[in-house]
């Protein structure tokens, strides 16, 4: 009987050791930047491994053209692009924590 509490206790430490290095992995996240363009980077947002949008940068060309609908598609299309990468970035960080398990939650 003994055996089977120490995996009971085994799996206990691994699982302590993967919440530390999902917290790690979290806090490398919140201070990761990933740049999202559009319009041959006319347009470009910088959003964060959390997926928070921080800056928007709009380059002279694109704020003197008087094409609104155009202006509006070019800050989407960044946004989108942003966004994507980041959360690819965070989808491979914490897969790296779980060893490519899919932990409902975690992600």
């Amino acid at each position: 009987m003994s055996g089977s509490f120490g995996e009971m206790g085994n799996l206990l430490k691994q699982a302590q050791t993967m919440q530390r290095a999902m917290d790690e992995a979290r806090q490398e996240l919140k201070q990761a930047l990933v740049e999202g363009t559009s319009g041959g980077g006319m347009v470009r947002v910088q959003v964060t491994g959390e997926g928070q949008v921080n800056q928007v940068v709009l380059s002279d060309e694109v704020v003197n053209t008087a094409d609104k609908a155009m202006l509006e598609e070019l800050v989407l299309a960044a946004l989108r692009d942003g966004i994507g990468k980041a959360t690819r970035l965070r989808e491979e960080r914490l897969s790296k924590v779980t060893g490519g398990l899919n932990l409902p939650g975690l992600l």
